[in-house]
């Protein structure tokens, strides 16, 4: 729990989609640490359950890509009573597959996890937090929403699209006490990059590109997530957070 009122967390309640693994967990578990209860959305139960552990919270589990999980979340948190006042949209895919061979349906999934979900999430939830006059809201940027990648068009797309989303939720809701920022991962060991963490050779060409010279470690997450749910970024709105060790800045 923090120690220091500004980065404090307690009373709030956070809910992760994409929360059972990864960066998505990590997010998480720094607020939980913060002293905000969570709340982990995703396909996987059992892991949803093992991120949450003893942790205050609860979970709970649907395929995001399908039409009307949003709903079904909604419906949960008002439910329980445990809607949110920090919602951190955290689930993805990136399908990693040539141009040439990209699908409708791949294209049409990719870009309504990856940026339409954040966006009917949050209006969702968004009469809750300005009936409060405080909240936060988290987008996952990357940092294909600066470069091209190979086999990344769709995935490029979506989150090309999440920093303007994020733009323009700060501009629609910033004035009634929400404050909505994304932070833009560099390469960090999750199920998205394990092409690239399972071959030391591209593992160490990407950190090669950082500026620190490394790839991430889950813990770097913590304190740039802990900021942007806190009071610490009040003043902090419509705005991206690379936490790439310097990548963008090469």
């Amino acid at each position: 729990m923090s120690t220091d009122p500004l980065f404090s967390l307690d009373g709030k309640t956070a809910l992760i989609t994409g929360g059972g693994s990864g960066i998505g967990e990590a997010m998480a578990h720094a607020l939980s640490d913060a002293g905000a209860r969570i709340i982990l959305v995703g396909r996987r139960a059992k892991l949803l359950k093992q991120a949450l552990g003893s942790r205050s919270g609860a979970v709970f589990s649907t395929d995001l890509v399908q039409a009307g999980a949003s709903d079904t979340i909604f419906e949960f948190c008002t439910a329980e009573n445990v809607l949110p006042d920090i919602l951190v949209n955290a689930a993805g895919i990136n399908p990693r597959i040539s141009t040439d061979k990209i699908t409708r349906e791949i294209w049409e999934d990719t870009l309504h996890l990856n940026l339409s979900v954040p966006f009917f999430l949050a209006q969702m939830f968004v009469p809750n937090m300005i009936s409060k006059g405080w909240g936060r809201i988290i987008n996952i940027a990357s940092l294909q929403s600066q470069r091209a990648f190979p086999d990344g068009i769709a995935y490029g797309a979506s989150k090309g699209g999440i920093v303007q989303l994020t733009r323009a939720m700060a501009e629609a809701w910033s004035g009634q006490g929400i404050n909505v920022n994304a932070i833009g991962p560099g390469f960090f060991p999750t199920d998205l990059t394990a092409p690239v963490f399972s071959d030391p050779k591209l593992s160490a060409a990407q950190a090669a590109k950082t500026a620190i010279g490394r790839n991430g470690m889950m813990e770097d997450l913590a304190g740039p997530t802990v900021f942007l749910a806190s009071n610490a970024s009040r003043f902090v709105t419509g705005q991206v957070l690379y936490v790439d060790g310097g990548y963008t800045a090469k």
